[in-house]
């Protein structure tokens, strides 16, 4: 096993991220298809509609993913970019977890 740890900027390649947003498309296109009966006996016309609506549906969840991926993107700070991950990418590195009190074994009313 290698004991290099990729850096943020590996893990956030544009390609990658459309990449990603393009298969959401496709999901969502292709469930809109089976859920409107693309695939069943429909007439021209009928077929031409589902075919709008699930291009309708890819292109939005398409536009979704891209502007909720650039969301997440803006929660990391750049100058954290070159730095190898160890751990989650929003968890922080150097706190300790909080100790947690003891529990009593009165009841609070």
């Amino acid at each position: 096993m290698s004991e290099e740890r990729p850096t943020r900027r590996d893990l956030m390649k544009p390609v990658q991220l459309l990449g990603f947003a393009f298969a959401a498309a496709i999901f969502g296109g292709v469930i809109a298809l089976v859920s409107m009966g693309f695939f069943q006996d429909l007439s021209n016309d009928q077929r031409a509609h589902v075919g709008v609506v699930a291009l309708v549906v890819a292109g939005i969840s398409f536009i979704a993913t891209l502007v909720i991926i650039a969301l997440l993107m803006l929660a990391v700070d750049p100058a954290q970019i070159a730095k190898p991950v160890d751990q989650g990418v929003l968890l922080p590195g150097d706190e300790e977890p909080e100790a947690q009190p003891p529990a009593s074994d009165t009841p609070r009313a």
